[in-house]
C-alpha cells in the first residue's frame, strides 16, 4: 500500500467504527503505509477529543501526518476550485494532498472529487 488521503467521510465513517474504514486504516498503520490528512479535514470532524479518542489516537499517529492549510496551500485549493467550477476547498485541499503524495483517496464523496480530478484513485466509504 502507498498510503492513502483520508477526507471528511473517510474520518467520520472511521469514528463510527464502519468495519471497512477501520480495516483499512488499520492494514495500513500495521504496514507503516503514510496516511495523510489536509488540517480542513481535520477541522470538519474535530468536536472533542475527549469524546473521540479513536481519531484522536489516530491522528497522533506516526504514520499519519496532517498537511497544513498555509497560505500557499489555500491559494491553490482555490485555484483548483475555479478552474472545475466547483466551490468546496477542503475537497480541493484532499485532491492536492492526494496529487502530491501520489496516493489515492479514501473518500464518501466520489462525486465531488472526480470533479476535481478525474483521475485520482478513489476508494469509496
Amino acid at each position: 500500500m502507498s498510503g492513502l488521503t483520508l477526507d471528511t467521510g473517510a474520518l467520520i465513517a472511521f469514528e463510527r467504527g464502519k468495519r471497512s474504514v477501520v480495516a483499512i486504516i488499520k492494514r495500513a498503520l500495521e504496514a507503516q503505509a503514510p496516511l495523510a490528512i489536509p488540517a480542513g479535514v481535520v477541522g470538519q470532524v474535530w468536536r472533542d477529543g475527549a469524546r473521540q479518542v479513536p481519531l484522536a489516537r489516530l491522528l497522533g499517529s506516526g504514520v499519519v501526518e496532517i498537511e497544513r492549510l498555509d497560505d500557499h496551500r489555500a491559494r491553490a485549493a482555490g485555484q483548483l476550485c475555479g478552474v472545475t467550477s466547483t466551490s468546496d476547498v477542503i475537497d480541493a485541499s484532499v485532491v492536492l494532498c492526494a496529487r502530491a503524495r501520489g496516493q489515492g483517496v479514501l473518500t464518501s464523496d466520489v462525486d465531488d472529487l472526480r470533479r476535481l480530478d478525474s483521475s485520482l484513485r478513489l476508494v469509496r466509504v
